[in-house]
This record gives C-alpha cells, structure tokens and sequence, in this order.
C-alpha cells in the first residue's frame, strides 16, 4: 500500500513568496517545494556540518576577552588561484579606519598598503568555541560575544555588547547592533537589527531594518508545537521554538513586539509600540 503524498505547501509560504529574487545566505536550507521555516529546521545541521578555517582556532583558543584588536586578512584572489593563506595581524602593527562596516568604510592598512577586505575584532570581544566563519570587510566591536557556530557575511558590523548565542547565518552588509541578542537566527543580506532587539529561531529577509526595541518572541505559553494560521487554515510547522519570519523589506517600529509564529509578507510594516498577532501577514501589511 502506498503511503499518501505530502501535503503541497501553500505558495504564499514558500521562500520564494518572502524572498522574491533575493537569495538567501544558504538557498540549501530553503526546497523550493517546503515552507520558508524548513530553513530554521535545517539550520543546526548545516552549521554542524560546515568545514571552518582553520585560524579561528587561534581566536577560540583562550577564554575571556581578547587582550588586543586583532586584524584577519586573506589577500583576494579572483584569477582561480588556491586562496592565500588566513593571516591574523595585531592591531597595534595596522592603521584602522572604523567606518560603518555594512557600507563598506572600515579600512585597514599596513605598512601604507591598504588591505581590502580585511576584517577587525577589537580588543574586549569575547569568544567562545572554535567554529567560526567571518566574511571580508568585516567589524567586530569591543564587548560583543561570539558563541560557536557562527557564520558572518562580508561588510556586516557586530557592534557593542552584541550577543551572538550560536547556530546564527548572517549574510551580507548585515547589522547586529547595541545589546542585540540573536539565537539560531538568518539574517539574509542586508537586514539590520541594530538596538536593544531580541531575535530567537527566526529569519530577516533581505533589507529588513528592525527598530529599537523589538523582539520576535519564539515560545509559546502553551506546551506544544507552533501551527501557522494562514488563509487556508492551520499548518504544522513542526518547530516548539518558532519566532518569526520578516520578508523582504519589513519594518518594525520601535518596541514592537512579534508572536511566535508570525510570519510577515515582504514589504510589511509592524508600527511602534504594537504586537503582531501570530500567523501569516500578506505582503504590504500594515500592522498597529
């Protein structure tokens, strides 16, 4: 006898619908046939599954903060060549130019010559374990704290007292700001929580830009799975821990607030001081 077939998964639930024609950090985790949260289901075992550079051993391999700025260059090599070796480089050799990461104004040089694409953590970050992969261009301020495995995109900014609690994929030009706390989370490229924000298994579309102050609950009251309503009814999701899922170019004021299982269509808006109800928002919605 043959088993029954899955159920389709709605269109307006697929990654597609969220993310348009922007791709996501890993388009692995998104199966053109499964719901957009089959990404935070596949998260763990895919950073579980990455090989890492070898230098972040360096980084991993004291506890407490580091004692001085350090600098993490690998020249670029764009002609097919083996890729140069990672080299870290004491701060204190280079002149740092701390422009905004995320557009592309941190500047390093040494010795005069600029090292393009070079990546700082400053003195005072904190990191724990040994899996970590940091992009080009990046910046990483004194106070944040780096829990394994983490993967961060080129030109993204980690500012102060920035709390990364593991199993986070951070694309491009992205910002995890002041007192931000993100945990087994995508941010796609370009999205931004950059103050006082609380992100748990949930996913930032590209170009979304959280306001201060906004947190995207993951965890309900009540024991049990998170089920999504939607125009079609209820869906499983499967998830017990599931915050919330922003399209492409959301917005929420400062201080909002989203329940888990909130899934807000591209260019939604969730004004200040609101809570978003759970469920599925169509795009363009505007909630207050």
């Amino acid at each position: 006898m043959s088993l029954p077939a899955a159920p389709q998964t709605p269109e307006i639930l697929s990654a597609v619908a969220f993310f348009a024609d922007q791709a996501p950090p890993a388009p692995e985790l998104f199966p053109a046939a499964a719901p957009v949260w089959e990404g935070l289901r596949g998260l763990k075992g895919l950073l579980e599954q990455r090989d890492y550079p070898a230098w972040t051993h360096k980084l991993g391999a004291a506890d407490g903060p580091l004692p001085h700025t350090m600098v993490i260059y690998q020249p670029h090599q764009d002609n097919g060549a083996v890729p140069a070796p990672v080299t870290v480089i004491p701060g204190e050799e280079c002149e740092i130019i701390y422009g905004s990461a995320d557009k592309g104004g941190l500047q390093v040089r040494r010795g005069g010559e600029l090292l393009a694409g070079a990546s700082v953590l400053m003195a005072g970050t904190i990191i724990m374990g040994r899996r970590f992969d940091l992009g080009r261009g990046v910046l990483v301020e004194s106070g944040a704290f780096l829990k394994e495995p983490l993967v961060v995109g080129d030109h993204c900014e980690i500012r102060q007292g920035a709390y990364l609690r593991g199993y986070c994929l951070i694309g491009r030009r992205c910002v995890v700001g002041h007192v931000t706390e993100v945990k087994h989370s995508i941010f796609c490229d370009d999205a931004k929580a950059g103050h006082f924000a609380y992100l748990g298994d949930s996913i930032l579309g590209p170009g979304v830009n959280l306001g201060a102050g906004t947190k995207l609950a993951n965890l309900r009251f009540a024991a049990g799975e998170v089920q999504i309503r939607y125009p079609g009814g209820r869906i499983a999701s499967g998830l017990k821990k599931f915050g919330a899922i922003l399209g492409a170019g959301c917005q929420t004021g400062c201080n909002a607030v989203t329940n888990p299982g909130t899934l807000l269509g591209r260019g939604s808006v969730v004004m200040p001081n609101t809570t978003a109800p759970a469920g599925y928002h169509r795009p363009k919605t505007m909630i207050r």
